[in-house]
C-alpha cells in the first residue's frame, strides 16, 4: 500500500515549485531592464534627466564659446551648456561667493592661479593679443601706442584689476606712453562697446574682440616686441555637481574640434 504525503507536505512542495516558475519567467524580465539602464544614453542621466552644465567665462570668449558650446552639444546628446560671461575678475568672485558653476575658463592664469582652493588642475586652452581698437574706418589715423597719449583723443581702458586692463597698461608703460582714460570698463566687451558707439576714439582689446566687432570698429596691430599675450585656464570647480561631465567639457576644449572653433575665431594655440 502506497504511504500517502501529508498534506502540509504537498502544499509546500506546490509553493516551491510555483516560485520556481515564477522565477523562470522574471530572468529574461530582469535581463531587458538591465541592458536598457546600461545602454549609452548620450550623456543623460538614468533618470531620464538631462546634464545641465554652467560653465564661467572670460567676456573675450562670449561669441567663440556660444559656436563652441553648440557643437559639444551636439557631439553630447543629454547635455546641455549655459555660459556666463563677465571679467575674470567678477567670475573669481562670484567662485568665492559659491555661485553654483562646474567649470571656469579665465583670461588669465594669474586669476585662475588664486583660485586653487576652489579649482580641479586647469588647463590653458588658448591664448590671445592686444590690439588697438578704433572708431569704423579709423577716423582719427592711428598708427601705434603712442597717437594713445594724444591730449585731443578719447581713450577707454579695462579697470587695471581686469586681465585685459592690466595688460593694457603693462604695452603702455612698455612704450612709456602715459594715457588718461575718460573710463575704467569692467570688461573688455565693455571697453568695445565704447568704441562702437563712437563714445571713445580709441581702447585697447583682444584682437578677437576686433574679429567679432564685425566691422563697426577697426583694428590696429601692435608689433609683437611691444605686446603682451593673454593665457586662458580652463578649470572644473570642486563645488560642481556634475563633476565628471565638467571633466568632460574642461577635457573637450582641448580637442583638434574645439581648437579648430577657436583658431577661427581668431584665438591662437595654447
Amino acid at each position: 500500500m502506497k504511504s500517502v504525503q501529508p498534506l502540509q507536505n504537498v502544499i509546500t512542495t506546490r509553493r516551491a515549485a510555483a516560485a520556481l516558475v515564477t522565477a523562470a519567467l522574471l530572468v529574461p524580465l530582469a535581463a531587458c531592464g538591465k541592458s536598457d539602464d546600461t545602454k549609452d544614453t548620450g550623456g543623460a542621466k538614468k533618470d531620464g534627466q538631462k546634464t545641465e552644465l554652467t560653465v564661467l567665462a572670460a567676456a573675450s570668449l562670449t561669441d567663440v564659446f556660444k559656436t563652441a558650446g553648440a557643437a559639444y552639444e551636439k557631439d553630447h546628446p543629454g547635455t546641455t551648456v549655459k555660459f556666463s560671461f563677465a571679467g575674470s575678475q567678477e567670475l573669481a568672485a562670484q567662485v568665492k561667493q559659491g555661485s553654483p558653476a562646474d567649470a571656469l575658463v579665465t583670461a588669465d592664469t594669474k586669476t585662475m592661479d588664486r583660485l586653487k582652493a576652489d579649482t580641479g588642475s586647469s588647463t590653458v586652452i588658448a591664448k590671445n593679443r592686444l590690439v588697438i581698437a578704433a572708431g569704423k574706418g579709423n577716423p582719427k589715423n592711428l598708427k601705434d601706442l603712442k597717437d594713445l597719449a594724444k591730449s585731443d583723443l578719447k581713450v577707454v581702458l579695462a579697470a587695471p584689476e581686469v586681465p585685459v586692463g592690466r595688460y593694457s597698461q603693462q604695452v603702455l608703460d612698455g612704450q612709456k606712453v602715459t594715457v588718461k582714460p575718460v573710463s575704467q570698463e569692467p570688461n573688455v566687451r565693455a571697453v568695445l562697446s565704447k568704441v562702437e558707439l563712437g563714445e571713445a576714439d580709441a581702447g585697447i582689446v583682444y584682437k578677437t574682440d576686433i574679429t567679432a566687432a564685425d566691422g563697426k570698429a577697426e583694428g590696429i596691430d601692435i608689433p609683437d616686441a611691444q605686446n603682451a599675450i593673454a593665457s586662458y585656464p580652463a578649470a572644473t570647480l570642486k563645488e560642481s555637481k556634475n563633476t565628471d561631465a565638467a571633466a568632460e567639457f574642461v577635457k573637450w576644449l582641448s580637442t583638434p574640434e574645439a581648437q579648430k572653433i577657436l583658431l577661427d575665431a581668431g584665438f591662437q594655440k595654447a
